[in-house]
């Protein structure tokens, strides 16, 4: 009966927590047998089967045996007396000596409800771990990222690539520009100084290439850049002062001077100028406390103004 209420108790109690099937009927099969040895103790009955008691013909069998084991009668567990084996010395009331070997070896006296030999081994039952394991469960967020480390050297240089294929033929470049820039201008006329300055024009042209020199102005506009020669040549007056300048843009670079005499001479200055898009080049009369004068006869060319390209800026 108790044996009943007690499985009952644990079903419901398994069912009741939801717990595995498995587990639940192992743990149902364990606790069962348990509760039969607790009856058994109780109620002072064994758990096992009881067989019939061993007869005299069967305890001269068992003496004949190898073991030499004794077959001892259930023992009652609760008076000790009573299991004490009764000796021929006790019975006769004279001592008698006992061997060893004559004692059931413990094996037999634990397994002697049974007919036959014990078994080798008892199936115990074993619970299977593996049904317990939860789900996995979802990965966690990832964590921050550490300081970074210190950099490392530089590495070893690797091998060299292989050649790469030939590019296409690009296209035709523009045919190399020849840059010219040249004129040649004189004057046929004299030229005396006043109480201001005075740009010498001139009155004949000789070359003027592309127009860059410009008549009415007296004055060479550079539109090719890059490094000049000019030169004025001019004709002294007798008793007189020749003061003249060549000028870039309103600055004076050169001077071409003579002092009075009582002869007239050819008066010669040359330079070379580095200059850019639009400066001016042109020929200045100073004015002077004394009388300052360029002599001509009004039909051959005393004074000359000259001027050409050596190198564009352009070529490197």
């Amino acid at each position: 009966m108790l044996l009943f209420y007690g499985t009952s108790c644990l079903i419901l109690v398994v069912m009741w927590l939801n717990m595995n099937v498995h587990f639940a009927f192992l743990l149902t099969v364990e606790v069962s047998v348990c509760l039969i040895y607790i009856d058994g103790f109780l109620t002072g009955t064994s758990p096992m089967p009881q067989t019939d008691k061993p007869n005299v013909e069967q305890m001269e069998q068992d003496h004949s045996d190898t073991e030499s084991d004794v077959y001892e009668p259930e023992q009652d567990w609760f008076n000790v007396e009573a299991n004490q084996p009764k000796s021929k010395a006790a019975e006769t009331g004279t001592a008698q000596c006992i061997q060893c070997c004559d004692r059931p070896s413990r094996r037999k006296q634990r397994y002697h409800h049974y007919n036959e030999d014990p078994p080798e081994f008892q199936a115990i039952p074993q619970i299977n771990l593996t049904i317990l394991k939860g789900e996995k469960g979802d990965n966690g967020l990832r964590g921050s990222y550490g300081k970074n480390g210190k950099p490392g050297g530089p590495g070893m240089r690797g091998p060299a690539g292989s050649k790469g294929a030939k590019g296409n033929t690009g296209k035709f470049g523009e045919p190399c520009k020849v840059y010219y820039a040249a004129f040649s201008v004189g004057r046929k006329k004299e030229l005396h100084s006043n109480n201001y300055y005075q740009i010498l024009v001139f009155d004949t042209v000789h070359v003027n290439l592309y127009d860059q020199f410009n008549m009415f102005t007296g004055k060479f506009y550079c539109s090719i850049p890059g490094i000049y020669h000019f030169g004025l040549n001019v004709h002294t007056w007798n008793q007189k002062e020749t003061y003249m300048h060549i000028m870039k843009n309103e600055e004076e670079i050169v001077i071409l001077y003579a002092q009075p005499s009582d002869r007239s001479i050819m008066q010669s200055q040359s330079i070379m100028l580095d200059l850019k898009q639009d400066d001016e080049v042109w020929v200045r009369l100073f004015k002077g406390e004394r009388e300052n004068a360029i002599f001509s006869d009004g039909f051959d060319t005393y004074i000359t103004f000259n001027g050409y390209l050596i190198k564009p800026s352009s070529e490197k």
